[in-house]
C-alpha cells in the first residue's frame, strides 16, 4: 500500500508497527489495556457507544465538502494568530506563523474554497492589517 504526499508516493506497512518496550521501564506502554473481554458489561456498552459515534462522526465528515472543513480549520489559523497578537507581549512570530499557514492556504487553494473564499481572504486581509498595527503600537511605546 501506497500513501501518496506532496513529496510523492510513499510505501506504507500493511500492519502498524509494533512499538519497541522501553527497556528502562521494564513494561510494554500496552500492558495496562484491558482487552474488550475483560471489560465490565457496562464498560463494554460504553466502548460500543462510543465507537458508534465516532462511526457517526465520520459518517458526517465523510458527507461534508471538503472545502467546509479546509476553511473551518483555515479560521482556526485566523483565531490562532489573533491569539498570539492579544496577549501581553504579543508573540509575533507564533502571529506571522499562523498568518503566513493562512495565506498559504488561501493563495495556494484560490478558487477551491467554495462560498468562504471571499471572507477568508477578507479575514487574512485584516488580520494582516492587525498585525502591522500592534506591532507599530509595541514598537512606539
Amino acid at each position: 500500500m501506497s500513501l501518496w504526499t506532496p513529496d510523492g508516493e510513499h510505501q506504507v506497512p500493511r500492519t502498524p508497527p509494533t512499538p519497541e518496550p522501553d527497556p528502562d521501564q521494564g513494561f510494554s506502554v500496552y500492558d495496562d489495556v484491558p482487552s474488550f473481554d475483560e471489560l465490565s458489561p457496562e464498560e463494554q456498552a460504553q466502548a460500543m457507544a462510543l465507537a458508534e459515534e465516532l462511526a457517526e462522526t465520520r459518517r458526517r465528515l465523510a458527507e461534508t465538502p471538503a472545502s467546509e472543513v479546509v476553511a473551518n480549520h483555515v479560521m482556526g489559523l485566523y483565531e490562532l494568530a489573533a491569539i498570539h497578537l492579544s496577549v501581553d507581549p504579543p508573540s509575533f512570530d507564533d502571529a506571522r506563523l499562523a498568518i503566513d499557514a493562512m495565506a498559504a492556504l488561501t493563495t495556494q487553494l484560490q478558487g477551491r474554497l467554495g462560498e468562504h473564499e471571499p471572507t477568508l481572504r477578507d479575514a487574512l486581509a485584516q488580520l494582516q492589517i492587525a498585525f502591522v498595527e500592534v506591532k507599530r503600537m509595541v514598537e512606539e511605546s
